[in-house]
């Protein structure tokens, strides 16, 4: 160990004192010994790879989608489904619905009908066959179900097949109707 020679003192190249010795000698260090190919891609296909996602992360970063979670627009309409048997009243009752949101006066109804009754407030009226798949879909879709009995018959068959169907299928809120109360027999 005695033979060996000693290793001379080497300058430091960082730090504090490094920055002071620099800045007295006018050097900047940052771009002075920089090596700019020290950090280059070694293929050109890689180097294209490395561009195109640099460039997508500086597109992704200007155009971040904020997520506004206020409700849009208009909330989605009420649905209201008119069930009963025939000549019960269903179509008398829709146009009186339409005529008391509206102040119009319906000829025929073909198919749901819309109303506007507020600012933020629809009703889409659906007025239901009298068959068991029309009833299944009405089940499904309604949030109110108005259904109407004839009160100088009662309830019929087809009345109870629907509330069995809406037991099933998510039971909406359902108002019951009589009609015809003019011809019961005292």
């Amino acid at each position: 160990m005695e033979d060996r020679p000693q290793k001379a003192h080497h300058a430091p190249h960082s730090g504090k004192k490094a920055e002071k010795k620099d800045a007295a000698k006018g050097i900047d260090r940052k771009t002075h010994g920089f090596n700019v190919k020290a950090f280059a891609p070694k293929s050109g296909r890689k180097a294209r790879e490395m561009g195109l996602r640099k460039a997508e992360k500086d597109q992704t970063k200007l155009h971040v989608p904020l997520v506004d979670r206020t409700p849009q627009g208009n909330p989605p309409p009420v649905v209201v489904a008119i069930v009963g048997p025939p000549g019960v009243g269903k179509t008398m009752l829709l146009k009186s619905l339409v005529r008391r949101y509206t102040k119009q006066t319906f000829n025929h109804v073909k198919g749901p009908v819309t109303v506007v009754a507020g600012k933020n407030k629809r009703f889409t009226f659906i007025e239901c066959n009298n068959d068991l798949n029309s009833m299944i879909d009405i089940g499904k879709i309604a949030d109110l179900v108005l259904l109407l009995v004839d009160a100088s018959y009662g309830f019929e068959m087809e009345t109870f097949e629907f509330l069995n169907i809406l037991q099933c299928h998510g039971f909406p809120k359902v108002i019951g109707v009589l009609t015809h109360l003019d011809l019961i027999k005292k």
